[in-house]
């Protein structure tokens, strides 16, 4: 799965100025936990990490080629930051509660 590729995107919050994230133990172990879950739950994250990575990788490129150029990229990688926050919460609210059926 991409969630590791999408994570190692920790470069847009170093352009925006924000200190590294901790990684929860729901975040780190997300992939595994959906194969446990399984089912359209697995299905519909799985769509949903391909499209982050499809807008977090063209963003990233467009930020560090603001950044290379010398133009300041700390807004627009503050909003992509924010946009990736927005995703991955939807993403790991997938991971239903413990005692929930599956």
């Amino acid at each position: 799965m991409k969630w590791k590729a999408v994570h190692a995107a920790a470069a847009i919050g170093e352009l925006a100025g924000i200190a590294p994230e901790y990684r929860s133990p729901e975040i780190r172990n997300f992939p595994a936990m959906l194969r446990d879950t399984g089912g359209w739950r697995y299905r519909l994250a799985e769509q949903g990490v391909d499209d982050l990575a499809a807008i977090l990788e063209p963003g990233l490129a467009a930020l560090l080629a603001l950044h290379g150029s010398g133009a300041p990229a700390s807004a627009a990688a503050l909003a992509l930051w924010q946009e990736f926050h927005t995703a991955r919460a939807g993403l790991l609210a997938l991971i239903p509660p413990l005692g929930i059926e599956r």
